[in-house]
């Protein structure tokens, strides 16, 4: 479910839930890549029994990656998939179950979204290539420079929609590697591979869902399984808290804003298509040789820790002197169901609710007020009590007139802000048209910084003058150019005068805003936008009635979907717009029970509901024929155009897609004269499947797997509970099955077939249970409760100290740092002024030293994240003594120590001769300081070689180790 803002919205308010994934890397030696071990220890700390992956998540980021290029074939996809697997294996190293769910048919809810997403997508290629077309022209004819137009076939991303051959295609490649994997890799041996392809119907969420209600309601479930889910969707949080399982993280990429994109005409980075000018291309390398490369930065993951977010509600949500016994797990079943007011892929959100403005601590801060008066919770086991729920709706509906002023002076101010910094901007642009740099660069006053050390004047001096001519050169070749291309008139270039010349729109300080004509901040917004969205007048009190009716079963649906499964397979919200909260008035009887024994589409079915007639071509001939020919019974189910209602956004994407509804009954009498025509393979694709489950030899279950197969039985049979970790379920012999010592074919030509498969594949059914059954929305018994992590201070916060990222789920981590040495290269490096370590080269020699003037603390302490800085590093002990000078531990302050030190140094050899003398030498070898905190006796052959003996002798080093049991520490 895309609920926008949400996840930001969630870690910005609690952010202790988030932590970053410790990844182990693969290491090549020889050019030979050597795997991770994944049957070692996991680097982030914890152990996972089961991996859920939410396979589209997966598959969407392989095949059209946004921030790298795209694989050039079906092949090099799946390769991609592959490996984004395994990442995500070597992450979290399941135990115990690895379940892969991809998409299948969605409820008739769902499909309406699906149906506005592909025939968007559709709709913005094509004007993406209208676009690409028009500029290509403008920039030709100003003389720019563009790459020939490269003839590909585009990939059309609804090809991932059930039913197509590609998500055939790809459940065979699953198959290959998975039993590649349990064959080859160990950390697999021991794990239980469920594969739910898009053939088996529901949305890959709700398939892993169901496998773990199913799975709690059995006997032999271990209450403290520890769950990992994979996918990127907003909803999977919800789905997390839903299950009441104690331990339950969520796995997904980090998401970084701004990545930067290639251009989509010219290809290089640094500006957008609609700003390309034709600039031809600059060498990359010194031969050019990283031309088609594209910087690409390897995508992080990061943890979702449930648990933590349980502890943060459980603060948020307590609620004292209630007149029935507060239940924390019911009102965090409260708090999933007012999380669907704010948006959710099933019905569209109320206008008076947006997350970006708080909408979910609104309805929280109503929901602890009213619930006193309502006697109780509104939701339980998934639920709704719509008589308590219409109190909050009509507290929100209270506020409806202040929400939507405060939308527009948040709008209007935000706006103003905007244009003041484009002022600014515009000021800061009109500078000098040089500025030298370096040492000699004008410094901003009253910024708390010093000025660099000055150093070699002449040089720096000369390098200014190089700088300026070649910045002079640069403007002369530009006003060349600028010359030639507009036929030798120098007044069209960039420095032409503009008086006179009109303005263009996008110089403006303000932008075209698209017209409201629903004006909610105004009086009479409720009749405005009745008449607007739904064209009847607000006085038709049936109609608004329908509507909240209709709202009213979707928020039943949708708590069903996430508690108990699919209600019913054919309901769906019939507007494009909800009702306003102030509506919801006797809605107590407006729901009674959704129609039973629903099915279903088929997946060709599901395909003819959801495409535009553009990618018809994933579908038969004659289905096809039904998009596009004009005596088609349901031609009107695909418009060419469409049009989008802002409905009070910026983006077109944030808008309406104002597509008419399918018509269930037209298209299936449309579809029965097509099914004749459909050929083996294609029935073969519309039929639904089951998943399948896979298993290594050395798996406990393995044995009793392989006897059904030698003795070919013919009814489904139940897995032993105590040979696959407690997992319950009915197995069915696979008509195609993956068996032992027969090589498995790789459908893909790069990978090679697996001839020595130590795997088995058989067809997995969940439990069963019968019609009526409630799945109990409890923690189980003997759960353990995680140990607590937050601390006072993570609840006050309020996001105003300063985050630092947590690796892995060890608190007490050790940090990587640098050392005091560390620090003085790093800075002499980076040339940075100041402090004490300051850009200027090092001395020959340190004879003359001075330490910092200052007490240091006892040894063994560290710093921040990458320790102290230089002048602020604490000293550590080193394990010896010897040399000449050193730190004493003694009371005495530091620069009596010192001198003291200097002085012994000085009379016993000043730093000749084989042992350590009065400091680093300017020499190759460097002897250790000696540290007089020990001041034990010298034997005479040591003091008359002048100080201790190194381990070395001639080469520097450390200097030999006290006798045991003399130090003196006084």
């Amino acid at each position: 479910m895309g609920v926008p803002a949400f996840f930001r919205w969630l870690s910005r308010k609690y952010p202790s839930i988030i932590v970053h994934c410790v990844e182990e890397k693969g290491k090549e030696f020889n050019g030979v890549r050597i795997p991770v071990d994944t049957t070692k220890p996991n680097p982030n700390e914890v152990e996972f029994d089961n991996l859920y992956l939410d396979m589209n998540g997966i598959i969407h980021p392989c095949t059209h990656p946004e921030d790298k290029p795209a694989p050039k074939n079906e092949d090099e996809m799946m390769v991609a998939i592959f490996e984004y697997i395994d990442r995500l294996f070597n992450i979290v190293r399941p135990r115990r179950v690895l379940y892969m769910a991809i998409d299948g048919v969605a409820p008739r809810a769902k499909m309406n979204q699906q149906r506005s997403r592909r025939f968007r997508a559709s709709k913005e290629g094509v004007e993406l290539a209208e676009e690409k077309s028009r500029m290509r022209e403008e920039v030709i004819q100003r003389g720019g420079y563009l790459p020939p137009e490269e003839i590909k076939e585009r990939f059309d991303s609804n090809c991932i929609t059930p039913g197509t051959e590609f998500m055939d295609n790809l459940a065979r490649c699953l198959r290959y590697y998975v039993a590649d994997r349990l064959s080859n890799d160990p950390g697999w041996k021991n794990v239980t591979v469920f594969l739910s392809d898009a053939s088996v119907p529901g949305e890959g969420e709700h398939k892993i869902m169901d496998f773990i209600r199913r799975q709690r309601a059995q006997p032999n479930h271990d209450p403290n399984t520890h769950h990992c889910l994979c996918g990127a969707d907003a909803d999977l949080i919800m789905l997390g808290l839903a299950t009441h399982e104690p331990n339950f993280t969520i796995i997904r990429e980090e998401f970084k804003p701004n990545k930067p994109r290639p251009c989509a005409l010219c290809g290089q980075m640094g500006h957008e298509l609609k700003e390309c000018v034709g600039t031809a291309r600059e060498k990359q390398g010194q031969h050019d040789e990283f031309a088609d490369t594209m910087p690409v930065s390897e995508q992080e993951f990061i943890f979702i820790r449930l648990c933590v977010l349980r502890e943060y509600l459980s603060r948020e949500l307590t609620m004292a002197s209630l007149p029935f016994p507060f239940d924390f797990e019911r009102s965090v079943d409260d708090w999933v169901f007012m999380c669907f007011f704010v948006g959710n892929d099933f019905l569209p959100h109320l206008p008076s609710l947006e997350i970006r403005e708080g909408a979910i601590d609104r309805l929280v801060g109503i929901y602890k007020d009213v619930v006193h008066k309502t006697g109780g919770y509104l939701t339980q086991n998934g639920f709704v009590n719509l008589e308590r729920v219409e109190l909050i709706m009509q507290a929100v509906g209270v506020a409806e007139d202040n929400i939507f002023r405060k939308r527009k002076e948040d709008d209007e101010s935000f706006k103003r802000r905007m244009k003041e910094k484009k002022k600014r901007m515009k000021a800061e642009q009109q500078r000098p048209a040089y500025l030298t740099s370096g040492q000699f660069a004008p410094h901003a006053l009253g910024r708390g910084g010093r000025p660099e050390t000055i150093q070699n004047p002449r040089n720096q001096a000369f390098n200014m003058r190089v700088q300026a001519m070649e910045h002079n050169n640069r403007d002369a070749a530009q006003s060349l150019k600028a010359m030639m291309r507009n036929g030798g008139n120098s007044s069209a270039g960039p420095s032409a005068d503009p008086r006179g010349v009109k303005r263009k729109a996008e110089d403006s300080d303000s932008e075209p805003e698209p017209e409201d004509n629903v004006r909610l901040w105004e009086e009479g917004w409720k009749q405005r936008y009745y008449k607007t969205k739904f064209d009847v007048d607000v006085s038709d009190e049936d109609f608004r009635k329908k509507v909240v009716q209709s709202y009213v079963e979707g928020l039943c649906w949708v708590l069903r979907y996430y508690y108990q499964g699919c209600a019913s397979w054919k309901w769906y919200f019939p507007f494009h717009y909800a009702p306003f909260a102030s509506d919801f008035k006797d809605i107590k009887d407006m729901f009674k029970e959704f129609e039973t024994e629903t099915k279903p589409f088929k997946p060709l079915e599901q395909l003819m509901g959801v495409f535009p007639a553009a990618s018809g071509n994933f579908l038969p001939s004659t289905w096809r024929n039904l998009m596009t020919s004009p005596d088609s019974s349901i031609i009107d189910f695909y418009p060419d155009d469409f049009a989008i209602d802002l409905n009070g956004k910026k983006y077109a994407w944030q808008g309406v897609a104002l597509l008419p509804f399918v018509d269930e009954r037209r298209l299936r009498a449309a579809l029965a004269d097509v099914y004749p025509d459909l050929t083996q393979e294609e029935v073969k694709r519309n039929s639904l499947g089951s998943d399948v489950l896979f298993l290594g030899k050395s798996h406990p279950l393995f044995d009793f797997i392989h006897e059904l197969y030698r003795t070919e039985a013919a009814e489904a049979t139940d897995i032993p509970p105590e040979l696959c970790h407690g997992i319950l379920g009915k197995l069915t012999l696979d008509e195609n099955p993956i068996l032992p010592e027969k090589t498995v074919e790789s459908p893909i030509p790069l990978l090679r077939d697996i001839t020595h498969n130590f795997s088995i594949g058989v067809k997995f059914r969940d439990p069963q249970f019968a019609d009526g059954h409630v799945f109990k929305a409890v923690m189980l018994p003997g759960a353990k409760i995680p140990v607590k992590v937050l601390k006072p201070e993570d609840f006050n916060q309020g996001g105003r100290q300063p985050w630092r990222p947590q690796l892995g789920f060890n608190p007490n981590r050790q940090q990587v740092h640098l050392g005091q040495s560390g620090h003085r290269a790093l800075n002499h490096s980076l040339g940075r002024g100041g402090g004490q370590y300051s850009n200027t080269p090092p001395p020959g020699s340190y004879q003359n030293y001075r330490g910092p003037q200052q007490h240091y603390p006892p040894p063994g302490r560290q710093n921040s994240l990458l320790g102290a800085p230089p002048f602020q590093q604490q000293f550590q002990r080193p394990p010896y003594g010897g040399g000449a000078h050193g730190w004493d531990r003694a009371n005495q302050n530091q620069h009596s120590a010192f001198q003291q030190n200097s002085n012994r140094g000085r009379s016993q050899g000043g730093g000749g001769g084989v042992g350590g003398g009065g400091g680093y030498q300017q020499q190759q070898q460097y002897n250790q300081p000696r540290y007089d905190q020990y001041n034990q006796p010298q034997r005479r052959d040591d003091r008359e070689r002048g100080g201790g003996q190194g381990f070395n002798s001639g080469r520097g080093g450390y200097p030999a180790p006290p006798p045991s049991r003399r130090y003196n520490w006084n």
